[in-house]
């Protein structure tokens, strides 16, 4: 039986609805430096970082003699060709497979000369170009929604049974995205509609996450869960609004407009979309305005514990990633 009609049947019984991120990327993926300013790169995790070029965008468009580059990573730490980095001989660095501890200040030293046509006198110039990268991850998401049905009293069993079936079929229905409504409540108010008399309803709110015990055998191994886990909370959001609409197209196009006395208020359904971040990580719109709806690593200093949305500061973090912070 179809979830709207198990529903409908009840109340009458009861009662007679992931990427790189810089504002100098260019067309090719390239990011150039900035003279004086670093330049702030955002890089999902497990995914490669866009290439890194040692110059900024005028010099790479000049003519430079016997250039030379060295890359100096976090830490300090003098950046050479392997598995994890590439650097090529012109200079242009990428990072593959990119972690929480791959964050942070990467710099490179540009040496070329210039020769005096005259004299072919030269003159050895350095510039330097800081890239400031931070892995992030796409928040995990959760709604909160919101419904109204009308009841004959606010007193009696019905309420609290119409409540627990309405969790159960909802719960039912997303299932199989292992997604699964928590912390549902509901109270009953008096609500006066114009030129109506007093009508009871029950304000019912819940959330929808896509944590169902199980969730992690959607992942099928994959090392960006969120996206799976996410695509599945969209897919119950939009499962949940359809069966809500099809109550209100039930009880007011199906039934001769006559209606059982507990049913759905029609255009009462709200839905919010709540994010949380992966310990390690947080979002931040003042330090991260280029990459503001995802979760980034939390930077020394500061660590999470927990799925909150962000950072909290711990002067004893001198990693990034922290989840926890030492005493």
């Amino acid at each position: 039986m179809r979830a709207w009609a198990l529903l409908s049947a009840v109340l009458w019984y009861l009662t007679g609805v992931g990427c790189q991120r810089s504002s100098l990327l260019n067309k090719k993926g390239f990011i150039f430096g900035k003279i004086g300013h670093p330049v702030k790169i955002y890089v999902k995790l497990h995914q490669n970082s866009p290439v890194l070029i040692c110059m900024d965008l005028n010099r790479a468009n000049t003519e430079t003699v016997d250039p030379t580059y060295l890359w100096i990573g976090p830490k300090e730490k003098t950046l050479t060709d392997n598995s994890r980095i590439s650097i090529t001989e012109t200079g242009k660095l990428m990072v593959r497979d990119f972690l929480e501890p791959l964050s942070g200040l990467y710099s490179c030293t540009l040496s070329y000369k210039t020769v005096k046509a005259e004299t072919q006198e030269e003159t050895t110039v350095k510039r330097r170009y800081e890239f400031m990268i931070f892995a992030y991850r796409e928040p995990d998401y959760s709604y909160q929604m919101a419904v109204r049905f009308t009841t004959k009293s606010c007193v009696g069993r019905y309420n609290d049974l119409l409540f627990r079936v309405l969790r159960k079929i909802l719960d039912n229905l997303i299932s199989d995205l292992l997604c699964h409504v928590v912390e549902p409540s509901y109270k009953c108010h008096f609500v006066k509609i114009p030129e109506h008399s007093l009508l009871h309803e029950l304000f019912i709110a819940f959330r929808v996450d896509p944590f169902a015990p199980g969730w992690k055998s959607a992942c099928n191994d994959s090392v960006d869960c969120e996206d799976i886990t996410n695509r599945n909370i969209l897919k119950a959001r939009d499962r949940i609004e359809e069966f809500f609409r099809s109550q209100a197209y039930t009880f007011y196009h199906r039934l001769n407009n006559t209606v059982p006395a507990m049913h759905f208020v029609d255009h009462s359904f709200q839905v919010v979309r709540m994010d949380s971040c992966r310990p390690g990580f947080g979002k931040d719109e003042g330090l991260h305005s280029n990459c503001a709806s995802c979760c980034v690593v939390c930077s020394p200093g500061n660590f999470s514990p927990d799925v909150d949305v962000t950072c909290q500061i711990c002067a004893s973090t001198q990693v990034y990633g922290a989840k926890s912070c030492p005493e």
